[in-house]
């Protein structure tokens, strides 16, 4: 008995995000998400369509995520109205019903600035070391690093 190695060969992108594998399923379930959540987001006021957020679909349900819980309590009070919009785009006539949940959004925290100080009797020295350097290069980053020292006035 012998044993035969299979060689795989690369599939053309058509074939992978198109085709009937998880990679073209996956691809199907993110347009419909992103298509779910713009026409939502269109037929809400405006400060509540910011906060809502389309998270996925499963067993009929449709998982809806504000980034509060205000925001959540305002999505219950529109629910019905919701399924009806949703119910209006090809591909949704299967939702039943909405999860909703709460995923507080926290801003990405910018790290402190630490702001350096060169004295002007530094500066003086790296002007100097500049001036003694024969490599062009390094004389212009020196003389560049030089100018951003304290002068007085």
């Amino acid at each position: 008995m012998s044993i035969k190695v299979k060689r795989f060969r690369a599939q053309p992108m058509s074939q992978l995000l198109g085709g009937r594998g998880e990679l073209g399923s996956l691809m199907r379930m993110a347009r419909m998400i992103d298509l779910a959540q713009s026409h939502l987001r269109a037929h809400l006021p405006k400060e509540l369509g910011e906060h809502l957020h389309v998270g996925g679909f499963r067993d009929g349900r449709l998982t809806l995520i504000a980034d509060g819980a205000a925001w959540l309590t305002r999505l219950r009070y529109e629910q019905p109205r919701l399924l009806e919009l949703l119910h209006q785009l090809p591909g949704f006539e299967a939702v039943r019903g909405f999860t909703l949940k709460v995923r507080p959004v926290r801003p990405p925290r910018r790290p402190l600035r630490q702001v350096r100080h060169l004295p002007a009797h530094a500066a003086d020295e790296i002007s100097s070391c500049a001036a003694d350097t024969e490599d062009p290069r390094l004389r212009h980053a020196l003389e560049r690093l030089a100018s951003h020292a304290e002068r007085e006035p």
